[in-house]
């Protein structure tokens, strides 16, 4: 139980420390809220009214201590912007999008690689070792977008086998919505299939050279049975730390993938917030990123106890 206590004390600490970062984004936002809502040409008096009705005029602590006490009630204000909405309603609203793309994208990219690097590290040197590994190189120096324009210009334009700039959700039609949601998740899959593939074999490579792995194989074991049985587990050890690393990229491959394909995501929401000085949009969509960043972390670490028991003495 200690452990998991103490990794909620942390936790608590951390998220504490990122919304008083989200809170500070304000400040790096260009223009004037106020102005932003009023437009150009009213008098100081009228701005300096607006500034003092958002709260923006007031010690920054005391404002950030009002901020947080609402956002954990729920209540993270409301847009700035037409159609002046509550924002809570409108990052749930968008939130499916990304999360729906970003799992697609990793469940795709883990079905791809798990098997590639098995076979890859199953012929450790050989000819089908070296294809593996420089088709993988390739795609890892392919960035996002390019690879995004890339499908698009094939599969949309060329083939015409996907729609581009079109979205139908997952509650509405579920076969539409995965017709839809393919293309964008297999241009964010394809930066993580590299990179889990090229960890893992590596990781299986030294596990396979092991003493009980030798040992196995001395009592006649299948080579695919070793794989699969004894190898596979001990050596995700740090495909499950990249799984958790790969959630920061993921929100930067989102945000380009849904302007690629100009889907109604977080991306979308968050960069036309910034785009038109809409900084309740912005704190309460990066809030929820964050937040969801971080708890999904802290799972990924609590995990390694289940993967490698010695870690479970380590955190002790």
């Amino acid at each position: 139980m200690r452990t998991p206590l103490k990794r909620l004390s942390e936790l608590a600490v951390v998220l504490l420390l990122v919304s008083f970062g989200v809170f500070m984004l304000v400040s790096l936002l260009p223009g004037d809220p106020a102005v932003s809502i009023l437009g150009e040409g009213r008098t100081p008096a009228e701005y300096a009214a607006k500034r003092t009705e958002l709260g923006l005029d007031g010690n920054v602590l005391s404002r950030y201590a009002e901020w947080l006490g609402s956002a954990l009630t729920g209540d993270l204000g409301a847009s700035l912007v037409p159609p002046q909405s509550d924002v809570l309603s409108r990052v749930l609203s968008a939130l499916p999008v990304s999360a729906q793309l970003g799992a697609m994208g990793l469940v795709i990219a883990l079905l791809l690689a798990v098997p590639l690097a098995m076979w890859s590290a199953a012929h450790e040197g050989g000819l089908i070792d070296r294809a593996i590994g420089a088709s993988m190189f390739a795609v890892l120096s392919v960035p996002s977008f390019l690879a995004g324009l890339l499908l698009i210009a094939i599969f949309s334009n060329g083939l015409g086998w996907f729609p581009r700039a079109q979205w139908v959700r997952l509650s509405e039609d579920p076969v539409q919505n995965l017709y839809h949601a393919i293309l964008p998740a297999l241009t964010i899959a394809l930066m993580e299939l590299a990179l889990f593939t090229r960890v893992l074999r590596n990781d299986l490579i030294v596990t396979l050279h092991e003493d009980y792995i030798l040992a196995a194989r001395a009592k006649g074991m299948s080579p695919r049975r070793i794989l699969v049985a004894d190898a596979l587990r001990p050596s995700s050890f740090s495909l499950v730390t990249l799984l958790g690393i790969s959630m920061g990229r993921l929100i930067g491959s989102t945000v380009i993938v849904e302007y690629l394909f100009a889907l109604p995501g977080m991306g979308s929401l968050i960069v036309n917030a910034a785009n038109q000085g809409d900084f309740p949009m912005v704190q309460g969509a990066v809030l929820l990123v964050a937040l969801i960043y971080v708890v999904v972390n802290a799972g990924i670490d609590l995990s390694y106890g289940y993967l490698d028991p010695r870690t479970r003495r380590v955190h002790a």
